[in-house]
């Protein structure tokens, strides 16, 4: 079977502050397999773009800005067989790509990593906990999205309807196509907004947006509700 390789695509909106590092260290952590890293800019006005190209990543700007639609061009676009969807402030463990390819030769379609933040906080550290079971409640974007090309197009890929809760959905719609696997290792994520906006108040305002959207409400309600309680 020839060997698979790996996409990584990762959606940007100014975010040079973070995203140098970022994909500096997917180089140092890959161990060969990854064939491409997609970062797909969805109109940003700081150095993001400039830093990207520099890096050596392949640039995709998007004419609509949205998480859910700048990934789906970055799938449109890429040329691996596996696509692993990225935050630009999550980094994956050492050998990601090797963890991913294993996962999927033992049977997983898609998956995602456990999660740990960079603050070692006792709340987030609970929230950080949950993420080694597979339940699909609790599988959001921060924890690397991975999927096979044919799984995620057969699944209708991210609907760019929603602009919250569209890592929600696809894991949903994942799930009717295949196999769900859990890699337990962990990608750490950035706890900025946490430490802007205070753990409690962000953790509750997230909580609020989930069951918001399971309980059908719009998304301009959703979205307005978020942003406004957002300090940054």
């Amino acid at each position: 079977m020839p060997k698979q390789k790996i996409s990584v695509i990762i959606p940007v909106f100014n975010e040079a502050e973070i995203l140098g590092s970022t994909l500096q260290q997917l180089k140092q952590k890959h161990r060969g397999s990854v064939d491409e890293i997609l970062i797909v800019d969805g109109g940003s006005t700081d150095n993001t773009v400039q830093i990207a190209a520099e890096s050596g990543a392949k640039v995709l700007h998007s004419k609509n800005k949205g998480r859910a639609a700048q990934m789906n061009l970055g799938a449109r676009m890429a040329k691996g067989e596996v696509l692993f969807f990225l935050h630009a402030d999550t980094l994956p463990p050492a050998g990601f790509d090797r963890h991913i390819i294993n996962s999927l030769e033992d049977g997983a379609d898609f998956g995602s990593f456990m999660l740990r933040f960079d603050w070692d906080h006792p709340l987030l550290n609970l929230y950080s906990w949950f993420t080694q079971f597979k339940t699909p409640l609790i599988r959001f974007g921060d924890q690397g999205l991975y999927a096979r090309r044919e799984n995620f197009l057969h699944a209708g890929c991210f609907d760019e309807r929603l602009t919250v809760m569209e890592d929600q959905k696809i894991v949903y719609q994942l799930r009717k196509t295949g196999r769900f696997g859990l890699i337990t290792k962990e990608v750490i994520t950035s706890a900025r907004k946490y430490r802007s906006n205070g753990v409690v108040r962000l953790q509750l305002i997230f909580f609020a947006i989930w069951l918001g959207y399971y309980l059908g409400i719009s998304q301009d309600v959703l979205v307005h509700f978020y942003r406004s309680q957002l300090s940054r």
